[in-house]
Formats: structure tokens, sequence, C-alpha cells
């Protein structure tokens, strides 16, 4: 969202005011947050230099938080005058709310990524000038399932395995997680009190049984059945970016906030903490940077405004045109590392050897097997012998045992995927820019 931000301002200063909702308290702390998670941000960095004194003032004329929360009726806005004032003023609404964890709670997830977009599509359907309604959801919405993956939209209770007679009942999943998270916070067996515990293990339970690899990818898909069940006429995008990663070039190279899924490998790779990793060498990693997702939105964004009654549907990918294989990444990062050696705590220079790659979930049990489960058994008979000597010790170590090999379980579907994503629309919607709005607006995965 602060990419989108932050471009939209850049390029389009004119622009009107951009209405942000903000999970807050009250209107002081959406503020607050506002200050804290943009305006003060090193990404706005160029906007700043550009603006000069008036950079505050400008920013505060042009973005206005609203306190809100997309997972209640009409987005948690209390006061009616608000509702009223944004009803009769957006022409736009792009949708960026979501909870990214694989593993999150299932009514959580469930709160954010599917009833959350039918609480902002519900908002938009009674906003009189909207034009365009725009959801950013994930290209993973088509599970793990293999071969060139189509932009197409989901078609309401459908499932990706192999049971003609096994339908998706939202409806079903909305109650059955409502009633458990209601059962367990009632309860008081000790068996069933870690209420975050199994709200977890239920999602990841019901998204298997439908073909999902992980409750994240399986809440996104219910949100975008939703989305087309429930639009009417309006104008609606649907954006499925793959793997977003830092910006390519806007507004400068390699801006990320935190660190993202691979660039926490990476950098524990650099650090000497990663010497191996679970992925096949041949395999593709489908990352497409953060700035040419905003580019897209805004070139859709335009292109279907006052377009009614079409869905339209985009994959952000990189894996049908620019392909890149773990192979790729393994070698350019120790070439990196090699010439750009990261430092430890004593500033010494840290060496790193070439990554080793499992190739196969077997080969990497196997593994962590020889390597770690049968030595804390020793120490595990060591400890029962020894009175319990080394308890804290041996626990540590079989709970980040058991952390990793969770963790294995729960990427093995990204890690070993074979699926490309076609991009036949993003591509032909980056054609029909000009020469200036290509430049302007790049999302030619070719040229990364």
């Amino acid at each position: 969202m602060k990419v989108l931000i932050e471009k939209i301002l850049r390029v389009q200063p004119c622009v009107g005011t951009l209405f942000v909702l903000v999970r807050a308290a009250d209107d002081a702390s959406a503020k607050q947050r506002l200050q804290k998670e943009i305006l003060d941000k090193e990404l706005f960095r160029v906007l700043r230099e550009q603006k000069g004194d008036g950079y505050r003032s400008f920013m505060v004329q042009k973005v206005v938080p609203v306190v809100g929360d997309t997972s209640v009726p009409n987005l948690g806005i209390s006061e009616r005058s608000v509702r009223e004032h944004l009803w009769e003023s957006l022409h736009v609404i792009i949708n960026t709310a979501a909870n990214t964890n694989f593993d999150e709670r299932y009514d959580i997830s469930l709160g954010v990524n599917t009833m959350g977009v039918t609480n902002v599509l519900d908002f938009g359907k009674r906003c009189r000038k909207l034009q365009v309604f725009v959801h950013v959801s994930t290209a993973f919405v088509s599970g793990d399932n293999g071969g060139v993956i189509p932009e197409k939209p989901l078609q309401m209770g459908e499932t990706l395995v192999d049971e003609p007679q096994l339908i998706l009942d939202i409806k079903t999943e909305l109650s059955l997680a409502k009633r458990t998270a209601e059962m367990l916070e009632n309860s008081t067996d000790p068996a069933t009190i870690s209420l975050t515990k199994h709200m977890k293990e239920l999602g990841l339970k019901r998204a298997n049984k439908y073909g999902w690899p992980n409750t994240y990818t399986f809440t996104k898909a219910m949100g975008e059945m939703l989305v087309g069940e429930r639009r009417g006429d309006l104008p609606v995008v649907i954006i499925r970016p793959s793997v977003i990663e830092s910006t390519f070039a806007d507004p400068f190279p390699g801006w990320m906030e935190g660190s993202r899924t691979m660039d926490t490998i990476i950098i524990g790779y650099g650090k000497g903490r990663i010497t191996s990793f679970l992925a096949n060498p041949d395999f593709m990693l489908d990352v497409i940077p953060a700035d040419m997702v905003v580019n897209a939105i805004i070139a859709a964004m335009a292109k279907h405004a006052l377009d009614f009654n079409s869905l339209s549907i985009y994959n952000v990918s990189s894996s049908s045109a620019n392909p890149l294989t773990y192979s790729v990444v393994v070698d350019t990062s120790y070439d990196y590392f090699v010439k750009n050696p990261c430092m430890d705590k004593h500033r010494k220079l840290i060496q790193v050897e070439k990554c080793y790659l499992f190739h196969s979930m077997e080969s990497f049990v196997r593994y962590m097997r020889l390597r770690y489960k049968i030595p804390l058994q020793v120490m595990g008979m060591a400890n029962e012998l020894l009175c319990q000597i080394f308890a804290d010790r041996y626990n540590q170590l079989l709970r980040k045992f058991n952390f990793v090999m969770y963790l294995a379980e729960l990427y093995k579907p990204y890690v070993f995927f074979e699926g490309r994503f076609d991009n036949f629309n993003t591509e032909q919607l980056y054609v029909e820019l000009s020469d200036s709005e290509k430049e302007l607006f790049d999302f030619d995965v070719k040229r990364i």
C-alpha cells in the first residue's frame, strides 16, 4: 500500500484525496500511525525532496486516515457523517488489506481475507461515483497445482481436489470457524484450552480438505469467489501478484520494509546462519518487484474505470515471461556475498560456502533425522538417566527442531511448485500503454 501511495502522489500530485483505512483506537491514533508508517518512511524520500518544506502540508492535505476495520460491516466506520462523505466522494477503491500468515487462526484469516473483501465491496457498491473496484489477491489462489495457471476467475464453490461431489460452502466455513472459536473460548478442558493453536490447526485442515496448501491462500480464494458473486455491475479488477519483493527501480531500487519471504533466507545465508535450503534447483521462484505490482494496479485501474459489469484478472508474475530458477538464486547469492561479505558482531568478514539444496522433502527429512533428531533422542535418554540435568537445553533444541520441520511442511508447496502463471492479460495491458506511459508505469518483467 505504501509503494502505491508514494507512486500516485509523486506522478499525479493533482490527485484528490487518498483516504486510507487505518486500524486505530481513534482519529489521533490513526494520525500518529500515518505519521510513523507513511510520512516519515524512507520510501517517501524522493517525494520529500521534490516538495521540500511543503512536503508535510502536502501529505496531510492529500492523505487522510479513516479509522476502521475491513473485517466488520461498514468497514467499522462508526460515524455516519464519515461514511456518507466517503460514499459521496470515492471514485476508486483499492483493497490491499490481507493477513498473509500461512497458518493464521482460521477465524482471523476468514475475517480479513474472505469477509473483509466482501465488506469493502459492499461499501463500494454504496459509493455513488465509484468507477472501479480493485482487489489485490495472490497468484497462489491456484494452490500448488502445476502446469500453466490461467488468468481466470474462481467459481463459487469450486475446489482444487478431484472430487466432483465435494463442494466448498463458504457459509459453512464461516459458521464452523465461529462455533469452534466460541467453544474453545468457553472451554475449561486443558486439552482444548489453546484457542490459537486449535484455530490454526483448523484452518490448515480445512484448506487441505479442499486442496489448498495453507489458510492464507484458501481464505484469499474464498474472498475472490465472493467478489465474483457479489460484484453486481461494478467494474472489478483482481490483481494476482506472485511473491512480492523489493522495488526494481521506483522510487529507487531495493526498497523493502522488513524481511519478506526470500529476503529472510538470503540474508540468513549471507550471515552464515543458513547453509542449506529445501528446494529443487530446476524449479522456479516466481517473484515480482513491488513497484511493478503498483504500476500494473494503476494501469489496470485506468483501463477498466467505468467499464461496468466487467471482471478482469491479471497475474502479475515472472515465471512465464522471465523465469528464475532456484539454482540461479543460489549462484547469484553466493557470488554476491563472496564479493560483498557480511560482518559478524566482532566485525569479522563472514565467508560463505555454496548453499546446498535438498531436491526433495525425503532427502531433507533424512538429513534432519541424522543431523538433529537422532542426537536429540540420545540427549533425551541421557537427560532421563541424569535426572533431567539437560532438560532446558533439550526442550529448547526439540522446539527448534519441531519448528523447522513445521516450516518445511508449510513452505513445501512453494519450494517444489511446478506451475507457471500465465500473464497474457498483464502483457496485453502493458502493450496498450503509450511509450511515455511505459516509462512512467513500467511492469515489463522481461527487463529484470
